[in-house]
């Protein structure tokens, strides 16, 4: 080799070299004054304000563009994190519930229909009309037989507050929920021939009930409203002066024994608790009931309690073939997120219970995981965005650019999910704040001026 041909290859060596070199020190520079405009927007807006002065905060921000995060403050830190635990239910329910759920396995010989129930939460629900398995049923001409074997959870989770048991959002957990596992309340107050509203009123159920059902007349003006005795299915219904108001209580599911009874009157035949017959698995058939997403979308949207249990007990169902919260749980810890830097303290589906624990930084591991498994198409049409959902009156500006889920309790609030900047870079964050003794609202606010001016950067 020649000594210029020589000189010319290590002049080439050394511009490759010093051209990667500039990268390099352009990317952590970039990524520095990142991290630093992060922080100050952070400090001026969460951590300085002081009327958040009280509160216990933990933000966990990450670049997607860079790979590394943005920024941490107490991000391993653990916290209440409320609905956000709903977070790891929908990457439950994406990874392992196929695209159209079960709604019942069935079992058939010559003589009758064994059936298992799967949990599925859509099962007579208000919010979804069709109803295939309703529809399976009814056509039914052979004696029906269903066990509640695998039914191996509680009614209520670990940590729920106990007086809310009379709640809408508190529904108690089965194998076989219907309608919801709640009892719809309807007021009307007829109108007389001049069309002022008198005495007469009518209270009606849905479904219809045998259970019992105790009436007395408003005397306090507190307007219409339904309690249930603790333990058992006796409502106590008070009379309201409105002219129409509908109410929603929770009944006690009896493991699926409730649910038989609201069944045989809607399908009109009796179906018989009894173990089934031994069979082997691919036996079983299954009647499918509705998309997997259309079940979440309600979930994340509404922060709807009664889905993610049910949903995370659907799970345990498809993957352990018995309907077990706290296996799932466990069995979920130990395969899909043992890469948590923190390990959680993980109870329940919806976050109703607050010994869930959770660090910021777990849930953008998380939400990290369901974005590179499932992409952000997908994400898109289940999380909600700026001014839907839960984000109602919120967030106006990062519609279309934001899609989170909230988090809340007495002294909790919290929003984990994704941001696009307006340099279009994709974000992914959760902000905790737990201990905080003002008004929510307050909470939110701050927090959204936080995610605001994130955007901007």
């Amino acid at each position: 080799m020649s000594f210029i041909s020589t000189v010319l290859k290590y002049s080439l060596k050394m511009s490759v070299l010093r051209y990667l070199f500039a990268c390099w020190l352009l990317f952590f520079t970039l990524s520095g004054r990142a991290q630093k405009q992060v922080a100050s927007i952070a400090e001026k807006y969460l951590l300085r304000d002081a009327q958040l002065s009280g509160a216990h905060i933990g933000i966990s921000v990450y670049d997607v563009s860079l790979g590394k995060d943005a920024y941490n403050y107490q991000g391993d830190k653990f916290f209440v994190p409320a609905s956000n635990t709903k977070i790891m239910t929908c990457y439950a329910a994406m990874k392992y519930l196929a695209p159209v759920v079960p709604g019942i396995r069935y079992y058939e010989n010559d003589t009758a229909v064994y059936l298992s129930p799967t949990a599925d939460p859509s099962l007579l629900h208000r919010d979804f009309m069709h109803q295939p398995v309703i529809g399976f049923l009814q056509r039914q001409t052979k004696k029906m037989y269903i066990s509640g074997a695998g039914w191996k959870g509680k009614p209520l989770g670990p940590g729920w507050s106990w007086d809310d048991y009379n709640e809408a959002y508190m529904t108690e957990r089965n194998a076989l929920p219907v309608y919801g596992n709640t009892i719809l309340w309807v007021q009307e107050r007829m109108s007389n021939s001049l069309g002022s509203a008198d005495s007469s009123v009518s209270v009606y159920s849905d479904p219809e009930i045998s259970w019992k059902v105790k009436f007395a007349p408003d005397t306090a003006n507190g307007g219409f409203s339904v309690t249930r005795d603790r333990d058992q299915n006796i409502f106590n219904v008070t009379e309201g002066r409105e002219k129409y108001k509908t109410t929603e209580t929770p009944f006690v599911v009896n493991g699926i024994e409730s649910a038989l009874e609201l069944l045989k009157d809607t399908i009109g035949k009796e179906i018989v608790i009894a173990e089934p017959p031994a069979v082997l698995p691919s036996e079983w058939q299954t009647i499918p009931s509705y998309p997997v997403d259309s079940l979440l979308r309600p979930m994340m949207y509404r922060s709807d309690n009664f889905m993610a249990e049910q949903l995370l007990l659907m799970v345990s169902g498809s993957q352990l073939s018995v309907i077990d919260d706290s296996a799932i749980i466990e069995a979920l810890l130990a395969k899909e997120f043992d890469g948590f830097a923190q390990k959680p303290e993980w109870v329940d589906g919806s976050g109703l219970s607050r010994y869930n624990l959770f660090t910021p930084k777990s849930f953008v591991y998380i939400l990290n995981k369901m974005r590179a498994e499932f992409g952000m198409g997908r994400i898109k049409t289940i999380f909600p965005s700026g001014g839907d959902g839960t984000l109602q009156g919120f967030y106006q500006k990062e519609k279309g650019a934001l899609y989170a889920k909230t988090g809340s309790m007495s002294g909790v609030i919290a929003l984990s999910g994704y941001l696009y900047t307006k340099s279009n870079k994709l974000l992914v964050f959760s902000v905790m704040v737990n201990n905080f003794n003002g008004k929510a609202s307050v909470a939110r606010r701050k927090i959204e001026r936080f995610i605001s001016e994130l955007r901007n950067s």
